[in-house]
């Protein structure tokens, strides 16, 4: 592709995220900068829509970018400045994103969390975190006695989290009961899972009393409930925004693919996942990415570390048509701030 039909392409791309409309020869010829005739400009578009980078609506002489030309687009045409080199007004980026984050008064699950709703309202679309997948083992756990059979189960996870639930029990129990069988479970099982505590127990059973293998097993089965549920690590927010993007929400069939990414998760788990496997910013744009599973939506993604180790991934999804210049560096500085509060914290 020549200079002028790259040129061309750019501006074509740019009033189309700009406008949302097909654009046609006359904008190309006022905003391109080129001094080319109507025919010239007609042609380089047929050519182009040849090579598959832009497209034609069939209610409009103007054209659209495919796939494959916003791929070209944010791959080589796109001018992002580095964060360190930004000026100003990244400058002021960071300060609103880092205000936005909390600083390190918040706890690490508080700090994911913001970071996706911080993702959300600076983007004006939905904010997506993925939190590594925890080893489902404990650190502690205590034991407290709410009435003659029920109890409170308190686990405290090795990173300091806490999950509460309760357990019905057959027998009634004391506290000092309670304080025996914690002693005995963190003495003897604090840093497995409770998959492999209820390993031990069926071989060490024969060695407790009745009453304590009891209360040991009831705790086992809550707790293994209680980190599956945990297991669930993709935070969202500003899903409802993406109903006001026309470009995602403008049909029944739309609304429904859109409401099937966010309540079967999996196609933006495996995606969030290959991402963290990269470094810096990646871009997947659907049409040309089998990992959207939306022709007209894009995700931004980027990793966050702790103590220099990828842990999670972050990101924005919007459409297609959105305005990658000024979503990029809010994803960008966003994994960065992230990891420094989670590294400090």
């Amino acid at each position: 592709m020549d200079e002028r039909s790259k040129t061309l392409l750019k501006t074509l791309i740019e009033r189309y995220i700009a406008e949302g409309q097909p654009v046609g020869s006359r904008t190309l010829s006022k905003y391109s900068g080129l001094d080319l005739s109507p025919a010239t400009i007609r042609n380089v578009m047929s050519d182009l829509e040849e090579m598959g980078f832009i497209s034609s609506p069939h209610t409009s002489a103007g054209r659209i970018p495919t796939p494959r030309g916003y791929r070209l687009f944010v791959d080589t045409m796109l001018t992002v400045k580095p964060i360190e080199r930004g000026g100003l007004e990244m400058t002021e980026l960071a300060g609103q994103i880092q205000g936005q984050l909390g600083g390190q008064q918040l706890g690490p699950q508080r700090m994911i969390t913001a970071a996706a709703r911080t993702l959300s309202n600076l983007s004006h679309f939905a904010g997506v975190v993925m939190t590594p997948r925890r080893a489902q083992s404990f650190r502690q756990v205590e034991f407290m006695r709410l009435s003659d059979k029920r109890i409170l189960l308190i686990i405290v996870s090795p990173e300091g989290d806490v999950q509460n639930r309760i357990i019905q029990t057959e027998l009634s129990y004391t506290p000092a009961q309670l304080i025996e069988a914690a002693n005995f479970f963190n003495a003897h099982y604090a840093g497995m899972s409770f998959d492999a505590v209820r390993d031990h127990l069926r071989v060490e059973l024969q060695d407790l009393r009745r009453d304590m293998s009891q209360l040991m097993q009831a705790a086992v089965e809550a707790g293994s409930s209680a980190m599956e549920e945990e297991d669930d690590h993709l935070y969202i927010s500003g899903e409802r925004k993406l109903l006001e993007v026309e470009d995602l929400a403008s049909s029944m069939d739309k609304l429904r693919r859109l409401f099937d990414v966010f309540e079967h998760k999996t196609s933006l788990l495996q995606l969030l996942d290959v991402s963290s496997h990269a470094q810096g910013v990646q871009i997947f744009i659907g049409g040309e990415s089998q990992l959207v599973p939306i022709e007209e939506m894009a995700v931004i993604t980027a990793p966050y570390e702790v103590d220099g180790q990828i842990v999670g991934t972050l990101g924005v999804i919007g459409p297609t048509r959105m305005a990658y210049e000024r979503v990029i560096p809010i994803v960008d500085i966003t994994a960065r701030l992230l990891s420094s509060a989670l590294s400090q914290n």
